[in-house]
């Protein structure tokens, strides 16, 4: 099956849009993807054929996770989300470890993939269980561990929980990396969307001391008078 499904990828690849997507996931030497290789699949075909193959084990789920080629991980996440989504509780744990692993491995390592995978696998996951997991990711120097920990709150947040993220939010908002400033604000606009005063409390306390960018995509849904209010500051 994972022959077949690497030859249905390797037939919609397309070298034009792979050099655009090399360029708009910033993987030259020196950017935070370097060493990416794109194919220039769209990512509607990778769901469809995810879809075709979600039957794919867990073994062939980790050699496509082992690729250079950025669709094929991204591919095998689809996968291995569907797969997770349907799972009992031994099986999420095993596709859990699977994650942490290739996590760790630097295999889910551009902002695509943790924004697609983060929230529906380890967020899920976490919900209701012990949080120091993403208290060690946040704290980690390596810039999608971190992201992974932010966006993983993604999930507390649609489900009504706001403290983790903002706990988080709070730790980065000294970070250095322009990813790190739009996903915690990302998060805080989602916050507001549910509950705009945890948002404008936690903005009134930690706003002189937060990036702008930060600032932009937090405040993004609020007039313009109070946007201001945090942006002209």
């Amino acid at each position: 099956m994972l022959n077949k499904l690497i030859k249905d990828l390797e037939k919609v690849r397309d070298p034009i849009k792979a050099k655009r997507l090399a360029v708009y996931f910033k993987s030259k030497k020196g950017e935070y993807g370097e060493g990416d290789i794109f194919l220039g699949i769209i990512v509607p075909k990778q769901r469809s054929l995810s879809k075709k193959y979600s039957n794919l084990s867990l073994s062939d789920i980790q050699k496509l996770l082992s690729s250079k080629n950025h669709e094929y991980r991204m591919t095998a996440l689809f996968i291995l989300i569907s797969k997770y989504e349907k799972a009992e509780d031994k099986l999420k744990g095993r596709i859990i470890n699977l994650y942490l692993k290739n996590l760790k491995k630097g295999r889910v390592n551009n902002w695509d993939l943790v924004d697609l995978s983060a929230p529906k696998i380890l967020g899920d996951y976490l919900f209701a269980r012990d949080k120091m997991l993403l208290y060690t990711l946040v704290r980690s120097k390596n810039l999608w561990q971190r992201r992974i920990a932010v966006l993983s709150t993604f999930d507390f947040i649609k489900k009504g929980r706001f403290k983790d993220s903002l706990k988080i939010a709070k730790i980065l908002i000294s970070d250095k990396e322009d990813l790190i400033h739009k996903a915690v604000g990302w998060m805080l606009r989602e916050i507001g969307k549910r509950n705009l005063e945890t948002e404008i409390n936690f903005l009134n306390k930690f706003y002189k001391k937060m990036p702008r960018v930060t600032l932009r995509y937090a405040t993004e849904r609020f007039t313009k008078e109070s946007r201001n209010k945090y942006l002209l500051k």
